[in-house]
This record gives structure tokens, C-alpha cells and sequence, in this order.
């Protein structure tokens, strides 16, 4: 089992974005179409969501799965236990393994959160197969992902100095132009980039609200919890005068996200980074 502290940090993303990951993730392995008994690489693979779903549905050789955070590793050997997953802490920068070792390689919902995404994509292509695939996803913070759109829209009408937390302005790399760009420069081949929607659908107010006083350094709970407890409760209250809540209570949100794949020219990625 993970330790205690892995266990929190898991279950607070999952309750707050890791909900609507797997989602996202199913219909990317979907529109891929990989091969049955391709071998595999995850990079940052956080809490698992996008790993458990290549297991699930790609019906892949082996599943290797990277991420610099050791309680996400601890908290994701703990609940994947197909004996052809295996999990270890890596650098997306730097990976642990020699050049052509996997026949895909993918990253779900972290490209946007390295420092160098180019030089990371080269990296993936580095280690994918030639003729390969590469492919990659993330949340289009800026106008798509409508839960983070409408708390930090008001968060920052409220306190504008919010807006250097986000995302939105944070990740110009969520963006189909910049996807295209990043993965062009490392020499993939047949470059796409496609939208993928799914709905996000909450219960009701408290359904939406109380993940985001969930903390564990996650960026926009973290923010709610750092705000005094009068602060928090004007938020909350002009946020749940902004949201489309139906007559029943229930919220009905879309969640998008831009997903780009490319094959593996052979040819060098230096220039990318």
C-alpha cells in the first residue's frame, strides 16, 4: 500500500480533476487506435488514470508508467497491480531508457506543467520506436475546461491578483497552434491535433464546490484555502451565482481537451530542445 501521505495526495486529485481524467483518457486511446501488443510508456503518469485505461482497453504487451512525484508512484502501485504495469519515478527530461524501447509513447494532462515541454517531446520521441507513436493530451485551460473557467474568472474579478495562478495564462501551450509547433520541432511525422469533449456533469453546488477545499497543493484549491474564511465564502457565493445550475440542482459543464499524436520520423529532435 502507498503511505498515508501518497493516499491524501491521490485521492485529492482524483476527486478534483482526476474525476473527468479517465474520461478524457478513454477517448484518446480510442483515437489512436493502437495496435494490440504494443509496448507502451506513460510520462507523468500521476495517479494512474490514463495506464489504467491502456490496461483496460488498448490491450497493450507491457505498461511502463514515469512521474518526478514519488507519493504519486506509491499511490499508483497501490491500486494497479497488472502484472504488466510497472511504475517508477523519472524525468520527463531526462527518461531512464535507451533509444527506440517503446512502440507508443504517451503523456496525459503534464505537458503543459514541464519546464521545457519541446525538449520533453523529444525525449518521448527519442524513446519511441521509428514508424512509432507519440501522442499526447491536455486541458485547454484557457476557454475550454468550463470548472476551472468559471472559478477563475470570478476569482479574479474578486481578487485580481488570482490571475497569476491561471492556468488559463499560465499553459500558453494548451493550444492547438503551440501542440502543432512542439511536436513538428521534435520531427514527427503526420501531426494532428483534435479537440476531445466530455461533459462534466455535477450533482449539485456542493458536488462542484467541495473539491476545491480539498488543499494538498493542488493550484486552485490551494488558492481557496489560503483566502480568510469571509474571503472564501464571497467566492463561493458569487461563483454559485455564476454557474448554470438547472432546476434540479445538477450543473452540466464541458470539460475539453486538445490531443495531438505524430509518427516517429527516426530523424534527430535535437532542434527541439
Amino acid at each position: 500500500m502507498g503511505t498515508p501521505e501518497a493516499i491524501a495526495d491521490g485521492l485529492a486529485y482524483d476527486s478534483f480533476m482526476g474525476r473527468w481524467s479517465g474520461v478524457v483518457a478513454r477517448e484518446f486511446i480510442a483515437w489512436l487506435s493502437a495496435p494490440s501488443n504494443s509496448s507502451w510508456l506513460d510520462v507523468g503518469c500521476g495517479t494512474g488514470a490514463l495506464s489504467a485505461t491502456i490496461l483496460e482497453s488498448a490491450s497493450p504487451s507491457s505498461v511502463c508508467g514515469i512521474d518526478p512525484a514519488g507519493n504519486y508512484i506509491d499511490y499508483v502501485q497501490s491500486n494497479i497491480l497488472d502484472s504488466r504495469a510497472r511504475f517508477e519515478v523519472g524525468d520527463a527530461l531526462a527518461l531512464p531508457f535507451g533509444e527506440r524501447s517503446f512502440d507508443i509513447v504517451v503523456s496525459g494532462l503534464v505537458l503543459n506543467q514541464i519546464t521545457a515541454p519541446a525538449a520533453a517531446v523529444a525525449e518521448m520521441a527519442r524513446v519511441t520506436r521509428i514508424g512509432g507513436l507519440v501522442a499526447a493530451y491536455v486541458w485547454d485551460f484557457a476557454g475550454g475546461m468550463q470548472l476551472l473557467r468559471y472559478f477563475w474568472d470570478t476569482a479574479i474579478e474578486l481578487d485580481p491578483a488570482a490571475e497569476v495562478l491561471d492556468q488559463g495564462r499560465r499553459f500558453p501551450l494548451c493550444h492547438p497552434d503551440k501542440l502543432y509547433e512542439v511536436f513538428g520541432g521534435a520531427w514527427l511525422e503526420q501531426v494532428e491535433v483534435r479537440p476531445i469533449d466530455v461533459p462534466t456533469v455535477f450533482r449539485d453546488f456542493d458536488d462542484y464546490w467541495l473539491p476545491f477545499l480539498s488543499g494538498h497543493g493542488l493550484r486552485a484549491p490551494g488558492y481557496v484555502m489560503s483566502l480568510s474564511a469571509r474571503r472564501r465564502s464571497a467566492l463561493e457565493q458569487r461563483i454559485r451565482a455564476a454557474l448554470p445550475i438547472d432546476a434540479d440542482g445538477s450543473i452540466h459543464l464541458v470539460a475539453r481537451a486538445w490531443a495531438v499524436r505524430g509518427s516517429n520520423s527516426g530523424q534527430s529532435g535535437e532542434s527541439a530542445a
